[in-house]
């Protein structure tokens, strides 16, 4: 009688060891990709919006092998975190790099514009502040305008340009021309609304800045806002004059967490 020939099972097993460093491999090749376009073009919220995507899909637990089965490797996990870990630290390094230029620039910007206020005299009529937030040229109501009107006096038509002529230099930045005003109710027949004087205000402002051709008048967005953006007390009347004000601000592209 012919004997069958018994056959280990063990033998037919395809030996699946290869998929470990596979699947390192393809979690690699996704980090290589994802830094190479964080570099090309990086901000703050695409940070945050890559940040929570990681999050999401490490957090899960699941992976290249998990759906299938095939192998769960606590060696595997490791790598991964490590890998994500890499990608944050790097990503942040990148926009710590970046913060810390613009703010190297927004000061140097702010000087400028301080040594013109006291080579002018201008020190109680012009004043600047630096934040996380943006740069802020504050400029009173009284050196710009008559009371109750919207029209920049003549003479300080010159103040604007001069504005404008350091501003062009800033072209890396959007701009902002806010117009405020004290508590006390506009009453005159060309505003019905505080909301209306300021907003007129910081428009013709704005258009005097233009006047200068290497300003881009897409960098701009006006706003007014009336009494509701105070300084200071609306209760003196040197409050008020601090409150009446036009105030020019260089937004930040990137916004930091704490102020410097």
């Amino acid at each position: 009688m012919i004997k069958k020939k018994r056959y280990n099972e063990h033998e037919e097993h395809v030996n699946e060891g290869w998929l470990i460093p596979y699947a390192d491999l393809l979690t690699l090749l996704l980090a290589l990709f994802i830094v190479l376009y964080a570099m090309s073009s990086i901000d703050a919220k695409k940070y945050e919006e890559m940040s929570k995507a990681f999050s999401t899909y490490f957090s899960s637990g699941s992976g290249v092998l998990s759906q299938s089965g095939i192998i769960e490797s606590d060696m595997r996990m490791d790598s991964t975190v490590n890998v994500k870990q890499t990608i944050d630290r790097s990503i942040t390094k990148q926009i710590n790099t970046l913060v810390n230029l613009e703010q190297i620039d927004l000061e140097k910007i702010q000087k400028k514009i301080d040594s013109f206020i006291q080579t002018s005299g201008f020190e109680t009529k012009i004043r600047t502040s630096l934040t996380k937030t943006e740069l802020t040229i504050m400029i009173s109501d009284t050196t710009l305008y008559n009371s109750g009107e919207s029209v920049i006096k003549p003479e300080s038509r010159a103040i604007v340009m001069a504005i404008s002529m350091i501003l062009e230099e800033t072209e890396d930045y959007n701009i902002i021309v806010a117009g405020h005003t004290d508590n006390v109710p506009i009453s005159n027949s060309e505003f019905d609304s505080n909301w209306e004087l300021s907003q007129k205000r910081a428009l013709r402002f704005m258009d005097i800045l233009l006047q200068n051709n290497k300003m881009d008048p897409e960098r701009f967005q006006i706003v007014g806002f009336g009494e509701f953006r105070p300084k200071t007390t609306n209760t003196t009347s040197e409050g008020r004059a601090m409150n009446r004000r036009v105030e020019v601000s260089l937004v930040r592209r990137f916004v930091i967490d704490k102020q410097l």
